[in-house]
């Protein structure tokens, strides 16, 4: 299988044209968190989910309207709670008595981008059934597999697991997902104008759209075109190996997280105007990319150390392909 044509740096300049003029709109709504914008954009435009963790009200919510309304995309919420069915999500099929057949009543997760608040407040019977979805862009009810809308995003927020009446996501939900970032709190002068503009409802349906799903299409198909030298691919493969041969590791990175660290490098690099992926762009995506991927030894938690802390001292114990002898 040959590798699809390279993208040229006209279109990578467009890319970053029509990647800059979204993100602008986005901040219009969401104040002083340009790097949570980028980063959800990357997502959305290497094709994959994303986790948003963090305490409730800092506008992880906003942020996945924002994201709708800026490209003009059907958006499904589902609210998930204790009692929450996987028919919730999925849909279910009715008996339709006048005519003698099941039909298909599709659930909120038909939509091209779907909200999945408080994903974590769910039971794990529940969760799943958001996998196939995830995965494969499908969903399978009584036997008959239905296609889901293209492009197709879910945009998950979760509550931090010390909190009340949550469960953790399991380690092939938290796989599915090809980033996870956090919002935090806005700095003072950013909060002052929350107060300002905030303040009446409505603010996210007055704003215009930026681009079309037909753009951001086009956009997700450029990325794969954007080139990585054979040397990135095996510095990507030294990450990984590095993180299955930590110490402090118990599961490291997947060949599919390896596959996630690419796509989402290049999703970098076509934001960034060029045409090709630099490792400074790996090294800028890696901690988001891979993170909630990696399971650490008992000690290690309990000695507080982070995967974000283990990826960021791997990052700087594997050499670069220009430092290879």
């Amino acid at each position: 299988m040959t590798e699809a044509a390279a993208l040229d740096e006209n279109q990578a300049s467009r890319f970053a044209a029509a990647h800059k003029a979204i993100a602008d709109n986005m901040e219009q709504v969401i104040r002083g968190k340009r790097d949570v914008i980028e980063k959800t954009l990357l997502c959305l435009l290497a094709g994959g989910h994303l986790l948003v963790e963090d305490i409730p009200g800092v506008g992880k919510t906003t942020l996945a309207k924002t994201l709708a309304a800026s490209i003009h995309a059907n958006l499904g919420r589902i609210q998930f709670t204790p009692d929450l069915l996987p028919a919730d999500v999925t849909g279910v099929s009715i008996w339709n008595r006048n005519d003698s057949v099941f039909e298909f009543r599709a659930g909120p997760i038909f939509a091209e981008m779907v909200l999945a608040d408080e994903i974590n407040r769910a039971s794990p019977k529940t969760q799943s059934a958001l996998l196939e979805a995830m995965a494969e862009a499908q969903v399978t009810v009584d036997g008959v597999t239905h296609p889901l809308p293209k492009p197709f995003m879910v945009l998950a927020t979760q509550n931090p697991i010390e909190q009340e009446g949550t469960y953790p996501l399991p380690e092939s939900q938290l796989d599915r997902f090809l980033m996870r970032i956090s919002v935090g709190y806005p700095d003072r002068n950013d909060e002052f104008a929350i107060l300002q503009t905030h303040e009446s409802d409505g603010v996210v349906d007055q704003l215009q759209p930026i681009a079309s799903i037909a753009d951001i299409t086009a956009m997700i198909a450029m990325v794969s075109k954007v080139h990585i030298e054979p040397g990135l691919r095996a510095y990507l493969i030294d990450i990984a190996e590095a993180t299955r041969q930590h110490p402090s590791i118990q599961l490291g990175m997947s060949p599919r997280a390896t596959l996630s660290l690419q796509r989402v490098a290049r999703a970098k690099a076509a934001a960034s105007g060029r045409n090709f992926v630099t490792d400074d762009d790996i090294k800028a995506v890696a901690s988001d990319v891979v993170s909630h991927r990696l399971i650490l030894k008992s000690d290690s938690l309990l000695r507080g150390i982070s995967s974000e802390d283990l990826i960021q001292d791997i990052l700087g114990a594997v050499p670069v392909p220009h430092d290879r002898s």
